[in-house]
């Protein structure tokens, strides 16, 4: 029937054009998590390059924390007054020319002002992406693409330490960043490249404009549940800011790894993380009692990393215990996400992720202090049990 045959027609159209965005946002998230894990893979090269403490190179970590903490928000409402391709490709050229210049300035001045524009670029993704999955996704898809947008970004975390290990050692620490920069600015021009998607009447809730909702004052939107999310996603960014920026020196402490051992340990954890994010997506996709599917995950993840940080294990079993945190730490996300989601008003997605994300910086500004100090003073224990207490 020529009706049932144009419906056909139209949900396989639907279908490749949310592909066709599902796959350029979450190639956009996987570079922006690449791009997170640059200076602490490389903490150790630049410490002997620049003859600087743990402490110096923690104040830079913090630096790329506070801008993005202080603009993320603002971003959001950016994103939500004129679109989020725009601004995502803004952000992919500019976090691209930070790392490219650095690669060609290795200094420590330059350090920190890399890590200005390289926060400022970080600000645009969460308020972006979500933006663009809620605007682009079918309702009855929408779980399953923030399944897939997540791993892309734990994926992207996962194999940062091997590349840029692997083009440091050939290369040398400048050739490793001109090619992080150049990640950015293929990826960037490949999105502008890229055809807008068509609306649709059948998009998740969040991603359409309402007339009020729209117009929404920050007021209206800083809500007890959006609050509270903002805090759970600081302590998830404690905890991580262990693990992703001074895991690899703690265990190269503690557990007298080499730097290559101790930066597999880190992947295992990455990679856990990246794949647990989708058996997260289908947990999501089965229950609602999402708090419930985070509280006990952080709960269970910090079982598994207290074992890291108060035995001394082989390079076998803390590999083992380092992906099964992972694991479980990623099955938290997509119940996370949709926690935020619940909580957007029709129109404000960006609005939203963009204050509720910003908890992820408030952690990373404090992290790097915390633990960097920690390592300065002789402690690296005390920064995997950091990352115990903080889940």
């Amino acid at each position: 029937m020529p009706s049932d045959t144009a419906q056909r027609l139209e949900s396989a159209a639907d279908a490749a054009s949310e592909t066709q965005t599902l796959v350029a946002v979450s190639s956009a998230h996987l570079v922006s998590h690449f791009y997170i894990m640059v200076l602490p893979v490389m903490l150790p090269l630049l410490k002997e390059q620049l003859g600087v403490s743990f402490l110096d190179l923690g104040l830079a970590l913090t630096t790329f924390n506070v801008v993005t903490g202080l603009t993320q928000a603002p971003m959001g409402f950016l994103v939500d007054r004129i679109g989020a391709r725009p601004v995502l490709i803004a952000g992919l050229a500019l976090g691209g020319l930070a790392f490219l210049s650095l690669g060609l300035v290795g200094t420590y001045s330059w350090l920190l002002v890399v890590a200005v524009l390289a926060g400022l670029a970080n600000c645009v993704y969460h308020p972006a992406d979500y933006a663009m999955l809620g605007e682009s996704i079918s309702e009855h898809r929408i779980g399953r693409a923030f399944s897939m947008h997540t791993f892309a970004g734990f994926l992207g975390g996962a194999i940062a330490p091997p590349i840029l290990l692997t083009l440091s050692y050939y290369g040398g620490l400048q050739s490793a960043l001109v090619f992080v920069g150049l990640v950015g600015l293929v990826t960037a021009a490949a999105m502008l490249l890229m055809p807008s998607p068509p609306s649709s009447p059948h998009r998740a809730r969040f991603g359409r404009p309402a007339s009020g909702a729209a117009r929404e004052s920050v007021g209206s939107i800083l809500t007890p549940t959006v609050l509270g999310l903002t805090a759970f996603f600081a302590l998830m960014s404690l905890a991580n800011s262990a693990i992703y920026s001074f895991s690899v020196v703690a265990l190269i402490a503690t557990h007298g790894l080499s730097f290559t051992a101790a930066n597999a340990a880190l992947t295992a954890y990455l990679a856990g993380s990246a794949f647990g994010v989708l058996a997260g997506g289908t947990l999501a996709d089965k229950t609602r009692r999402h708090g419930d599917v985070a509280a006990i995950g952080c709960g269970l993840a910090a079982l598994s990393m207290l074992l890291v940080a108060t035995l001394t294990l082989s390079i076998t079993a803390l590999a083992l215990a380092m992906g099964v945190s992972g694991f479980v730490f990623g099955v938290i996300q997509p119940a996370r996400d949709m926690l935020v989601r619940r909580a957007a008003p029709p129109g404000a997605a960006g609005r939203v992720f963009g204050i509720v994300t910003t908890g992820f910086n408030i952690g990373g500004i404090i992290g790097p202090l915390l633990f960097g100090w920690m390592m300065d003073q002789g402690s690296p224990r005390s920064v995997l049990m950091g990352s115990v207490v903080f889940m």
